[in-house]
């Protein structure tokens, strides 16, 4: 019966968690993600901070709780419409589901590093982002990554930036800033390493305990300012310009490696899925949301709610959070409107 039928799009943890909890509920759950497995960044990702737990373990068990899910990988919405009490909602894979409900839990897209052009990524060999790192932690292969003595990071790239229409902080950066920091320490021990903040956001548990381990155990070295170019020496070293706000005096290092912290911007699949109905992003760019001061879940759209990061960044814990409260709100939702 339709009336038992929910649509999950994205397959990363919001989407994986609430997916799981609605099939527990005895819902058909169907299960929508465009790429070719599921996990969204979280499969992309080494390990977590605070902790360092790598990936595999928070991601495996999320997968293992989809069974019965029916899930469709390599799949995209095409199509969206609104009948009375339902959605008619076409696959590109030809199937057509009737859902009573509808969820998106579309995530983010990270921020083009390139639009930052001042720090030279996709100019210079040696000028990579954060998730280029992940996947060299991962695979300990990259042709840019070799036995660097001095290396960067530069924070909230993309973010708590006017000039790139991203006020907003991504939440996340400054945390993955020294869990990378001391992560790359642990591969490259001789390294120094410099994070340039503008100032830090460490509001989770454990995080301020990373910080001090940052600095006490791996020895990296935090400057607050801004850097404001970006070179290249004749070695194809980096030539960093930056100010350290604290002293008032303008800095010049040579790196041989610089890591952008990249933002999260809204996914521009998933606002191109929900315009299918409606549904609008906010100036910042991530989906606009009924009533926020209660929870992002609830779309301007009745039967349409959202989880994750397709409201605002957030953590994966808040992320896996509202993956499971946003379960809790469809049901609530399809038993008020089977009683009315």
């Amino acid at each position: 019966m339709a009336i038992k039928n929910i649509v999950v799009i994205g397959g990363g943890p919001a989407g994986l968690e609430a997916s799981a909890q609605l099939h527990y509920m005895g819902y058909n759950v169907f299960l929508i993600e465009k790429n070719d497995k599921l996990g969204g960044h979280l499969g992309k990702w080494d390990r977590l901070f605070p902790q360092g737990i790598q990936s595999e373990e928070l991601l495996n068990p999320l997968i293992k709780n989809t069974a019965g899910v029916k899930t469709f990988v390599n799949t995209e919405v095409v199509n969206i419409n609104k009948l009375e009490k339902q959605y008619n909602i076409i696959l590109s894979n030809g199937i057509t589901i009737l859902a009573r409900a509808v969820l998106f839990a579309t995530g983010f897209d990270l921020f083009p590093a390139s639009k930052k052009e001042e720090y030279g990524y996709g100019i210079y060999d040696k000028v990579i982002t954060n998730a280029d790192l992940e996947i060299f932690f991962r695979t300990k292969s990259d042709s840019r990554i070799v036995n660097p003595l001095k290396i960067g990071f530069v924070h909230c790239v993309g973010s708590r930036d006017e000039k790139t229409g991203n006020r907003q902080c991504s939440k996340v950066c400054c945390a993955t800033a020294v869990k990378q920091a001391c992560e790359i320490k642990e591969v490259f021990p001789n390294a120094e390493v410099i994070c340039f903040y503008m100032d830090l956001r460490m509001f989770g548990r454990k995080y301020e305990d990373l910080y001090l381990t940052a600095q006490k155990k791996y020895g990296v070295r935090f400057i607050r300012g801004r850097v404001s170019e970006v070179g290249e020496n004749i070695n194809h070293q980096l030539i960093v310009k930056a100010e350290d706000t604290l002293s008032s005096k303008p800095l010049k290092v040579t790196l041989d490696l610089l890591v952008l912290m990249c933002g999260m911007n809204n996914s521009s699949e998933g606002i191109k899925t929900a315009s299918l109905i409606g549904l609008k992003a906010d100036e910042d760019g991530f989906f606009e949301t009924l009533n926020p001061m209660q929870g992002s879940i609830f779309s301007h759209k009745k039967g349409v709610f959202y989880a994750g990061a397709a409201t605002g960044p957030k953590t994966l814990p808040e992320t896996i959070n509202e993956g499971r409260a946003a379960a809790i709100c469809i049901n609530n939702y399809i038993k008020e409107e089977i009683n009315e």
